[in-house]
C-alpha cells in the first residue's frame, strides 16, 4: 500500500482525477478500450467534476460502479444518477456505462445479466473505491450476509445485505477489484484516517478494505 497525503481535500480532488486520467490514457495506447470503476456516495463526486472534463477519448471508455444500491434512478439514493449527472457529462458524455442495476425487484433476479455485461470488460483498468468508518469497501461491508462470497469466491458480482443498509446492494466482489491494473482508495478525515490504520492490522472478514491494500494507492486528506 502506497499512502498520499494532501494538504487539503480539494487540491486531493484535483490530483486524483488528473491520475485517474492518465491511466486512463495509457491504457487507451495499448488497448483498443480502458474501463473505470468509480464509487458512489458523496466523497468522489469533486473527483468526477474534474475528471469528466478531461480530454481523452472517451467513446472508448467503458464506466461502471464498484457497488449499486438496488434502487432506480429515480430514487435519491441511486449511486447511477450520481454517476448521470457529475461524470457522465461534459467530454465524459460519450463514455459507454456499464449498468449494475436492472428493473427488478431483487438483484439476485439480474444477476447474471449484469455479471454478463461485466464480464465483457473485464480485467478492469482502473478503480477507484472509498471506504466507510467501518471499514467497508463498495458494499463489502463487515457482518454482510455474502461477505464471505464477496471476499473469497471468483463470481465478479455479489448481491449483498447488510446490517443497516435500507435497501439489498449489488458489488463487485474482491477478486475483480484486485484484478485491476490500478487501485486507488480515497478517504477524507481522521476518522477513516484511524480506520484505515486499524484495518491494516484486521482480517478482511472484519475490515474489508484489507482485502485491497495490497498494491493499492490510498489518497487521504484530513479536510
Amino acid at each position: 500500500m502506497e499512502l498520499i497525503e494532501y494538504p487539503d481535500a480539494e487540491m486531493m480532488m484535483m490530483r486524483l482525477a488528473d491520475i485517474l486520467a492518465s491511466e486512463l490514457k495509457q491504457t487507451l495506447l495499448t488497448h483498443d478500450r480502458a474501463s473505470l470503476a468509480v464509487p458512489g456516495g458523496t466523497t468522489p463526486g469533486p473527483v468526477f467534476d474534474n475528471l469528466c472534463s478531461v480530454d481523452l477519448d472517451w467513446s472508448r471508455v467503458d464506466v461502471m460502479l464498484t457497488d449499486e444500491r438496488w434502487v432506480p434512478e429515480s430514487s435519491e439514493r441511486s449511486n447511477t444518477a450520481l454517476l448521470r449527472r457529475r461524470l457522465l457529462v461534459n467530454r465524459a458524455a460519450a463514455a459507454r456505462l456499464i449498468p449494475l442495476y436492472a428493473d427488478a425487484t431483487t438483484p439476485e433476479e439480474k444477476l447474471a445479466d449484469l455479471t454478463a455485461g461485466l464480464d465483457a470488460v473485464l480485467p478492469l483498468s482502473v478503480v477507484l473505491l472509498g471506504m466507510g468508518a467501518d471499514m467497508h469497501i463498495a458494499s463489502l461491508f463487515p457482518g454482510a450476509d455474502q461477505l464471505e462470497h464477496g471476499l473469497t469466491r471468483d463470481d465478479p458480482l455479489v448481491a449483498m445485505r447488510a446490517p443497516g443498509a435500507p435497501e439489498p446492494r449489488i458489488t463487485l466482489s474482491a477478486r475483480v477489484l484486485n484484478a485491476a491494473m490500478a487501485r486507488h482508495v480515497v478517504i477524507i478525515g481522521a476518522e477513516k484516517r484511524a480506520a484505515l490504520d486499524k484495518a491494516q492490522g484486521l482480517d478482511p472478514h472484519e475490515a474489508p478494505v484489507a482485502a485491497v491494500l495490497k498494491d493499492t494507492t490510498v489518497h487521504w486528506a484530513e479536510a
